[in-house]
């Protein structure tokens, strides 16, 4: 066997070995994203069981704040409805942007309730509404954490996906990039408050 042969078959070998190496990566980091969105979905599962239940004990004190509790509640539909698309496709573009808008509007609606909630002195004296408040704060601050960790892993897989030679493979074992997980929280939670020392 001549050395052109030799070359040959190294090439026949290396090429299907560097299939398998970048299928596999690209197969780890897949499941590694998809699990960083299981963590976001039971912190969301946590927060949309908990809200009903603050519902159900602000709605006394607030009788004549029906709008504002009814909209946390049709926001919380949605926000369940686009959380169950995105577990069926964790990644897809479509039930990311869907999920993120969801929340954003949920986000809104409990902005609303918690800001109407420091005007009624005696449910800020309720325990079991005080309770509720800090748990679902607490729960904002996990899915926070676990949307991060999903946003980092999704980064690192689409970076693989997109760079050589796994690009040149990627689409044809069928690997689709993910989207990243926006931030919930709507336009107006992101502006910078107002000071003024006059």
């Amino acid at each position: 066997m001549g050395i052109g042969s030799w070359i040959v078959l190294g090439v026949v070998v290396a090429i299907p070995l560097l299939l398998i190496v970048i299928y596999n990566k690209l197969v780890t980091l897949s499941n590694r994203y998809k699990n960083a969105f299981s963590q976001i979905d039971v912190q969301l599962k946590r927060r949309y069981d908990l809200i009903p239940n603050l519902v159900e004990t602000v709605k006394g004190y607030m009788a004549h704040e029906r709008g504002t509790l009814e909209a946390v509640v049709k926001a919380r539909g949605s926000a369940v409805s686009a959380s169950e698309r995105a577990r069926a496709a964790p990644g897809d573009p479509a039930a990311m942007q869907g999920l993120a808008q969801a929340e954003g509007v949920l986000g809104g609606a409990l902005s609303k309730l918690l800001a109407v909630f420091e005007a009624y002195p005696d449910l800020k004296a309720n325990q079991n509404a005080v309770a509720l408040q800090e748990e679902l704060a607490s729960t904002e601050n996990k899915v926070a954490f676990a949307r991060q960790a999903y946003n980092d892993s999704v980064m690192e897989y689409n970076t693989q996906r997109e760079t050589f030679p796994a690009v040149a493979f990627a689409g044809m074992f069928g690997f689709r990039a993910a989207e990243l997980m926006q931030s919930t929280e709507s336009v107006e939670e992101r502006k910078a408050p107002k000071v003024s020392f006059s």
